[in-house]
C-alpha cells in the first residue's frame, strides 16, 4: 500500500510517499480501504516537532487522525479516528470501536471533514451551552472547525461574530449568517464589539467587553485580545494554538472576573467519547443542520502541498487528501 510518512521533524518537504506492506487486522480490529484522509493544522504542527509534551510521535511515522472509506465485501461506508497518526495511507487497521457508519445523505468527503473538527465543535458547543440571544465571538471562524462552530452557535440562537483574515474568509463567514471582522486590522476588537452593538468607551476609559462566550481557535496575541472581549462571568475556550501557542491568558485574571476558562484539555477525548461525538455530528449533517465547507482537496502524493496550504492559512474551510 501507499503511505505518506514523516521521515524527520521539519518543513513539508519531510513528507515522503512510500510503499509499505498492507496492514493486517488484529483481534477486534477493522481494515478500512481509505478514500479520504483528514488534514489538520495540528498534523503540520506535529510534523514540525511541536507538541512533543502532549503527543508521543517520533519519526518516522504516518500522520493523520481520521479517515473515511469502505469496509467488508459489501463496501460499507465508514469513518474512523486513528488516534493522532496513521491516516495518510491507502489502508488502515483500527479498533472496531473507533469505526462509525456514514449515514445516507452524507458524502464520504463530508464525513471525513467532520471526523475531527466536527467532534471538537460538538464538544465545545456542549461545553459552553450557549443560550438564545447570547453574543459569541469565534476566532479562526473560516477554518474547518470554525465554520462548524459558527453554524452550531447560530442554531443555538446566538448572535455570532467570526474573526478571520482576508476578504475571502470574511465572505465565507458572512455567507453562513454571522457577522465577520478581519483580525489583521489593528482595531479588530473594537469592530467586533461594534458588530454586536457595543461601542468603545467615549471617555477613553476601559472598553466594554461585549461577548458572553469566546471560542478561540487561534491562540497567541489574538487569543489574548479575545479574552479581553469576554464579559465578567462569561465563558472562554482557549483551544487554539495556530499563532503558534495557546492564548497566554492568566487563569488568575479569569478567576477575578468570574470567566470560566477552559483549554486544550477539554478537546482531548477517550475513544468511546470520540466515536459518540462522531455519530452525533454525522446525524446532524444527515439532517441538514450542519455542513462542512471543503476548501481544497489534494491527492495523497501531494500531502506536502496540503500541509503548505494549511500552514499558510490560504484555504477557507477544510483541506482533505483524496486517497
Amino acid at each position: 500500500m501507499r503511505v505518506v510518512s514523516v521521515r524527520a521533524y521539519g518543513g513539508p518537504d519531510v513528507l515522503e510517499l512510500r510503499h509499505e506492506p498492507d496492514p493486517v487486522a488484529g483481534d477486534g480490529e477493522v481494515l478500512i480501504d481509505v478514500e479520504v484522509a483528514d488534514v489538520l493544522l495540528l498534523d503540520a504542527r506535529l510534523r514540525s516537532g511541536w507538541g512533543r509534551q502532549w503527543f508521543d510521535l517520533r519519526p518516522p511515522y504516518v500522520p493523520g487522525a481520521a479517515v473515511a472509506g469502505r469496509v467488508g465485501p459489501e463496501g460499507r461506508r465508514v469513518v474512523a479516528h486513528t488516534g493522532s497518526s496513521g491516516g495518510y495511507a491507502t489502508r488502515v487497521a483500527v479498533p472496531s470501536t473507533h469505526v462509525v457508519p456514514i449515514p445516507d445523505g452524507v458524502s464520504t468527503q463530508d464525513a471525513a471533514a467532520l471526523a475531527t473538527d466536527g467532534v471538537t465543535a460538538t464538544a465545545l458547543s456542549d461545553l459552553v451551552a450557549v443560550r438564545p440571544g447570547e453574543r459569541v465571538l469565534i476566532t479562526a471562524a473560516a477554518g474547518g472547525m470554525g465554520v462548524l462552530l459558527v453554524q452550531l452557535m447560530l442554531a443555538a440562537g446566538a448572535e455570532v461574530v467570526g474573526a478571520v483574515r482576508g476578504d475571502r474568509k470574511l465572505a465565507l463567514v458572512r455567507g453562513l449568517g454571522a457577522e465577520a471582522v478581519d483580525y489583521s486590522a489593528a482595531d479588530w476588537a473594537d469592530r467586533a464589539r461594534a458588530a454586536v452593538g457595543v461601542e468603545s468607551s467615549a471617555d477613553g476609559g476601559p472598553a466594554p467587553a461585549g461577548f458572553d462566550v469566546v471560542l478561540d481557535g487561534v491562540g497567541g496575541s489574538i487569543g489574548q485580545a479575545a479574552f479581553e472581549l469576554v464579559v465578567d462571568g462569561g465563558r472562554m475556550s482557549a483551544h487554539g494554538a495556530a499563532d503558534p501557542e495557546v492564548a497566554p491568558v492568566d487563569p488568575a485574571a479569569a478567576a477575578r472576573r468570574g470567566v470560566r476558562l477552559t483549554g486544550m484539555e477539554t478537546v482531548q477525548f477517550e475513544p468511546a467519547r470520540r466515536s459518540e461525538l462522531i455519530g452525533r455530528v454525522l446525524a446532524e449533517a444527515a439532517a441538514g443542520r450542519v455542513r462542512p465547507v471543503i476548501g481544497r482537496t489534494f491527492p495523497l502524493a501531494d500531502a506536502a502541498m496540503a500541509h503548505k496550504e494549511v500552514e499558510n492559512r490560504t484555504v477557507a474551510g477544510k483541506t482533505l487528501l483524496l486517497v
